[in-house]
Formats: structure tokens, C-alpha cells, sequence
């Protein structure tokens, strides 16, 4: 997983999945033995993991994100890989189809890119005074480009003029925004990626340093200080990863496992964070969303 053990996510999404197998009889410790790893969103230990985890001849590997996937595959093809969290997993060269993924990968997709686009509609319905957007985003995984174009695809019809914010660590990401940030009417997205989920509350800080309005792709942003988020109910594909873990242990092949995609989204807002940008969410997004953190 892309997550430092220290991080909230780390544990909730473990907790997700051991809940997952729990319903199915299968007990960590007990029935399963489970070995983890947390990569922090570092590239190198990210590859370095991949080699681990494939040497120890596991029945199974579950994988979080892009980013993490493709270094397993280029470590095992025989190894069976679900992964969670990975979006347009055949845009990303991971799967050929979804109804029939072939070889040793199968999982829970997060969503198809065209999604994006609605982060930059959500941008303007909250703040229309957004003419300017930044897009964090990975630039060195597919997903990086595919959720950026379909923003891109929406940006002349609101009227934004978009800058991509490629970045590779920290530093990087202080200057790109508080660049960004010297203009007048700015906002931020937050595309889904390891590097962001790593860098997140660095993100938030800077969103709120700068006094722009950001949308983020998950709602543990907004749990910790982010404005809003819109995306995928990202526990539940841990909770569903458990049943396909299982079925493969039964003897399945993720070949014969075709890929699922979500069948709910969340919205989330942070009201405190909305009133300290001086925002009022609209009734019609209040009445769509899922979770309001006062």
C-alpha cells in the first residue's frame, strides 16, 4: 500500500479487508497469514517491495494503485495480483478487457477517467469565481494523464484555464503551488495517485495556506482539513478484495474473475474548511453529499 503504517488510511483500508475476510471464515493469524508492506508513495520502495512480496511464493498478492501494480507485474506472471483502487485498469495497460482480464491480475477498478471531469463541474459549482485550476497529478503513471486529459476535455465549456502541477516530492510540491497560487483566482484538483495519497496532508495545508478551493479524488482529504471530494466508496473495494482473495484460495484464477467497478461514490465536505475560504455550499450539493465534517 501506498501509505506510511503511521497513517490513519493505512489502517482503515487493512481494517476494510481483515473485515472482508472476516465474513468469510477467514481469520488473520488463524485461517491466513498476511504479510504488509507500506511503500509511503516511494517509487524505489515500491519496486523493492514488489521483488520482497514476490520471492516469499504468496497464493496471492492484493496491490493498491497504478503505481504499485505495474512493479508487481514486472515481477510475477504467474503470482495472482488483485489489486484495489487503480483507475481504467485497461487504459493503464494492466488488463486487456474487463469482462475477461487474461493472466494473473484481476481487482476492484476506482473508475474511468471521464469521472475527472466532474471534479472540475464540483470546482465550479462550489467556487464559480474559479478561473484558474491547478491539477496535481503524476505525470509518470497512465492515470496522471488519463484523469488530467479528461479534465482538459471540460475546462472550455467552464470557461478555466487548466496548469498541470507535475511534481515529484515534496519540495517540488510546496513550489509548484505557491507558484500556482500568486495569481487571482485559483483552485486545486487532487488526482488520484500514490504520490498524493503520500503527500496528503501537505496538500491540504498548502490548499488552505493559499486560500484556494480544492477538490481531492477521496474523502480521507476532507477528513483532514480538505474542502470536498468526490469518488468511490474506497473501503468497500478492500471489503470486496477480501472475496476475490478468497475465491482465489478456493482454487479460481483471476483470469476467470473479471474486473468490477464501483457501484457507489461518495461526495464529502468540510463546512469548517468551506467557511475559513469564505465558500457557501450550495443546497444542491449539500443534498447529494454523503459525509458533512461541521
Amino acid at each position: 500500500m501506498p501509505f506510511a503504517t503511521s497513517d490513519p488510511q493505512y489502517q482503515a483500508r487493512l481494517g476494510a479487508f481483515r473485515e472482508g475476510l472476516q465474513k468469510l471464515g477467514r481469520i488473520d493469524g488463524r485461517d491466513v497469514q498476511i504479510e504488509y508492506r507500506a511503500s509511503a508513495g516511494n517509487p524505489d520502495e515500491i519496486r523493492k517491495y514488489a521483488t520482497e512480496l514476490v520471492s516469499l511464493a504468496p497464493n496471492v498478492i492484493v496491490a493498491t494503485g497504478v503505481s504499485t501494480v505495474v512493479p508487481l507485474q514486472q515481477a510475477t506472471r504467474s503470482v495472482p495480483i488483485v489489486f484495489v483502487v487503480v483507475p481504467d485498469p485497461v487504459g493503464a495497460g494492466i488488463v486487456d478487457n474487463l469482462a475477461q482480464p487474461c493472466g494473473n491480475v484481476t481487482g476492484f477498478m476506482w473508475n474511468e477517467y471521464g469521472l475527472s471531469g466532474k471534479w472540475l463541474e464540483l470546482l465550479k459549482e462550489i467556487a464559480p469565481r474559479v478561473t484558474r485550476v491547478g491539477v496535481f497529478r503524476n505525470p509518470a503513471i497512465s492515470a496522471g494523464i488519463g484523469q488530467f486529459a479528461a479534465i482538459q476535455s471540460m475546462a472550455p465549456s467552464l470557461g478555466v484555464d487548466l496548469t498541470p502541477l507535475d511534481v515529484r516530492d515534496a519540495a517540488e510540491i510546496e513550489r509548484a503551488v505557491s507558484a500556482f497560487a500568486r495569481a487571482p483566482n485559483g483552485g486545486l484538483i487532487v488526482t488520484g495517485s500514490a504520490l498524493a495519497a503520500a503527500h496528503r496532508d501537505l496538500l491540504i495545508a498548502l490548499a488552505a495556506q493559499h486560500k484556494l478551493p480544492a477538490v481531492y479524488y477521496e474523502s480521507s482529504f476532507v477528513a483532514h482539513g480538505g474542502l470536498i471530494s468526490y469518488g468511490a466508496d474506497i473501503l468497500e473495494e478492500y471489503r470486496l478484495a477480501a472475496g476475490y482473495v478468497d475465491r482465489i484460495l478456493r482454487g479460481e484464477q483471476p483470469a476467470d474473475l473479471p474486473v468490477r467497478a464501483p457501484t457507489k461514490y461518495e461526495t464529502a465536505i468540510n463546512l469548517k474548511t468551506a467557511k475559513a475560504l469564505d465558500i457557501e455550499i450550495p443546497p444542491s450539493v449539500l443534498a447529494r453529499t454523503n459525509e458533512v465534517i461541521e
